[in-house]
């Protein structure tokens, strides 16, 4: 029978609240069972990344994992602010539950393994990076900058030339250090064209700020680095992802690293793709 409670860790000075569920019987080795720690994406998500982790959450239970997710900062019971800082603090989160979960009674150490989807792939590779999972699984993560993502996004909804002309102006001003109420009167002067709220519509002065410090953000050089292998998954028919690019950049980037495209899929490929790439029994 699976059990889960409720945990908190630290991460330097910013304290964080999550989950950790633990699935029944004994362990398939003596030193531990494996265990995953799954980071969510953009945007102010939680410990359940909206509907996508539950389901993945009890593939990997009823695989024997232990399984360790938590609210981003400043979401749910966490403390912080996930736009006060960038990619790289909450990176420094993703390493503190991958500790947390290590110091787990009954989770070896060494099996314990990272998953990061979408703007979380971004995250898990550079805490990856520093050293840690035995393995690591993006979904959903561009091989491209945040800026360059998001214009991919717009252009595949159908944004005209006039609209990306005014996002790259917007992605400019970032570059240049233009504060929000500058960036919003750039919007205003241009009639604030509604196919720009996909990018536009929930940004706020403190989330323009964290838009601007990761906007130019390479993951390339993160996925360099990594010594462990890397599973990078994309669904195929993800429209806000240059698929087959990210898929070959990924790929290319490290001896142990493979793309897997799940056919009809799209930006959240089905958890039993990625309990399968986790490494979770068939």
């Amino acid at each position: 029978m699976t059990t889960s409670r409720e945990i908190t860790f630290a991460s330097g000075a910013t304290h964080l609240a999550g989950l950790l569920a633990l699935p029944g019987g004994r362990a398939p080795s003596g030193a531990g069972r494996a265990g995953v720690v799954l980071v969510g994406g953009s945007g102010p998500t939680d410990r359940d990344n909206g509907t996508y982790f539950p389901p993945l959450r009890a593939r990997l239970l009823a695989s024997g994992f232990a399984v360790l997710s938590y609210d981003k900062r400043g979401v749910g019971a966490s403390g912080g602010d996930w736009r006060a800082g960038g990619l790289a603090e909450l990176a420094e989160d993703a390493t503190a539950a991958l500790a947390r979960l290590r110091a787990e009674p009954g989770v070896d150490p060494a099996a314990v393994r990272l998953f990061g989807h979408s703007e979380g792939g971004w995250v898990a590779l550079r805490a990856a990076a520093r050293g840690g999972p035995e393995r690591l699984v993006t979904s959903g993560c561009p091989a491209v900058t945040p800026a360059a993502q998001e214009r991919h996004a717009l252009a595949v909804r159908g944004a005209a030339s006039e609209v990306l002309g005014l996002y790259d102006r917007l992605i400019a001003a970032g570059r240049a250090g233009v504060g929000f109420a500058a960036a919003d009167e750039l919007l205003a002067r241009a009639g604030r064209p509604a196919a720009l709220d996909p990018f536009w519509a929930d940004v706020d002065a403190r989330t323009w700020a964290f838009l601007v410090r990761k906007q130019d953000h390479d993951p390339l050089p993160d996925a360099a680095r990594l010594r462990c292998p890397h599973t990078a998954l994309y669904g195929a028919d993800d429209p806000l992802v240059p698929v087959a690019a990210s898929a070959r950049a990924f790929a290319g980037a490290a001896p142990r690293a493979t793309a897997v495209l799940v056919p009809g899929a799209g930006h959240r490929p089905p958890a039993e793709d990625v309990a399968r790439a986790l490494g979770a029994r068939e």
